[in-house]
């Protein structure tokens, strides 16, 4: 993999050989990230002190666009190297809080026109989307925030950014299918179900017009679990909306329950939103799944690893 740094001045700066990195892919937040580490020389300062933007490329194609957060020049037994490390472009949303505002039937166009095109952000897909009633962006929302929620309470889908830094306000397409067996080299295998906070009923209630409407996960009713939430939500609320409400915070309880994480030889074997067929039956795995994280690695010890954290497709 080679690195380029882009200066708050406009120019680029090809980074020496990379002596190790990481590059962690979502799509989503929390952010796309990276590190790489190169040997130093003191040409670099200027460069290093202005680095605003990070590009990461494979045989020639862009893995990542991210913004730099910080580096470090480190002095030990080894040597002189420097360190960058920062996040991807969902950054410039979650750093920035917007201002309230109310929307009337807002269209998703106007909403990234508003909250995301102002802080560099170009949208590569864009939904056709209208709100059906008001919209409002709190006091202290961030803008990546203002976007998530019209787009999930409007459109059902979660945003997400390509590795090329553009915004994808659509929902996903289902990206390629990687196939995982027996007979191949898996590195480790790590397979988690964590129950904590999975709701297993959610109450709305909508307090001025003193309605309100139970949704239940009956799933986890079943395994014998017990946690609910009171939610309140703003006055002349639909049946619908009040349904959607707590449908949403029972789909985000179980979003981290049930995850599998795989290590095999090689880097950016997948990126999220591709599909991992998997079949290992010692460990009782088998079917297809989403890729939620991709994580590629590189260091002179282990050399090449990617880990792939895939969740169910329903998630």
């Amino acid at each position: 993999m080679t690195g380029t740094l882009y200066t708050a001045d406009h120019r680029m700066f090809q980074l020496p050989p990379l002596l190790s990195w990481r590059v962690t892919h979502t799509g989503t937040v929390p952010c796309d990230s990276f590190s790489v580490t190169f040997v130093y020389q003191k040409e670099m300062a200027e460069a290093l002190k202005l680095a605003a933007g990070f590009a990461a490329a494979e045989d020639g194609e862009t893995v990542l666009r991210a913004v730099v957060d910080e580096y470090t020049v480190d002095l030990d037994a080894t040597g002189l190297t420097a360190t960058v490390s920062g996040r991807g472009y969902a950054a410039r949303l979650l750093d920035n809080e917007s201002r309230p505002v109310t929307y009337q039937q807002a269209t998703l166009a106007e909403i990234l026109q508003n909250h995301a095109e102002p802080y560099g952000i170009a949208c590569g897909e864009t939904a056709d989307l209208r709100a059906a009633s008001a919209y409002t962006v709190a006091a202290g929302t961030s803008q990546w925030k203002a976007v998530e929620s019209f787009c999930r309470t409007y459109g059902g889908f979660v945003p997400r950014f390509s590795r090329e830094g553009q915004l994808l306000a659509a929902p996903e397409q289902e990206g390629r299918t990687l196939s995982i067996g027996e007979g191949d080299p898996v590195l480790s295998c790590t397979l988690r179900e964590d129950h904590y906070g999975v709701l297993t009923e959610a109450l709305v209630i909508d307090k001025t017009q003193n309605k309100e409407f139970t949704v239940k996960n009956q799933e986890m009713v079943d395994k014998g679990g017990q946690c609910r939430r009171v939610l309140y939500t703003p006055g002349q609320s639909t049946w619908a909306a009040m349904r959607y409400t707590g449908e949403y915070q029972i789909q985000r309880s179980k979003e981290d329950a049930w995850a599998a994480e795989v290590t095999l030889p090689g880097s950016f074997l997948a990126f999220p939103g591709d599909r991992v067929s998997l079949s290992l039956e010692r460990m009782g795995l088998a079917g297809t799944f989403r890729v939620a994280e991709a994580e590629s690695r590189f260091d002179g010890r282990n050399g090449a690893t990617a880990t792939l954290t895939l969740k169910p497709l329903e998630t």
